[in-house]
């Protein structure tokens, strides 16, 4: 039995400015809904034509020209459940995973009780339930 692939983790910093030809038609206003800049896909699939990424539970198909593979793995991921260590307290799944390139940090927003924590928070603040 083949063995599972491993889960690539990287960015895709596309904006509507660049164009409509990196994104697939079925994706495209899905995909410049979530506004994808700076936010943490994971890589699942690839073809010769498209790659295909998650975020949370969406998936999109995309060129491989603009996705920048990241080669550390983010400390939590899209539907772990986590508590802050900082005031005010809050218990959630994580909803969005986002890179700081210029410090190379993972930063992570919560969904608690059907509705996002509006404060991003870093790796330190988090742990895992």
């Amino acid at each position: 039995m083949p063995r599972p692939k491993p889960v690539v983790f990287g960015l895709y910093a596309w904006t509507p400015d660049y164009g409509y030809r990196y994104i697939h038609p079925a994706n495209r206003r899905s995909f410049e809904w979530l506004e994808p800049v700076g936010k943490v896909f994971e890589k699942i699939d690839e073809t010769d034509d498209w790659i295909s990424l998650r975020y949370d539970e969406q998936q999109f198909l995309v060129s491989s020209e603009l996705f920048k593979e990241i080669h550390q793995k983010p400390a939590f991921s899209f539907g772990d459940l986590v508590k802050t260590t900082v005031l005010p307290l809050h218990q959630g799944l994580v909803s969005d995973v986002f890179f700081h390139e210029a410090d190379d940090t993972f930063r992570f927003q919560l969904v608690e009780k059907k509705r996002k924590v509006q404060r991003v928070f870093e790796a330190e603040e988090l742990v895992s339930e």
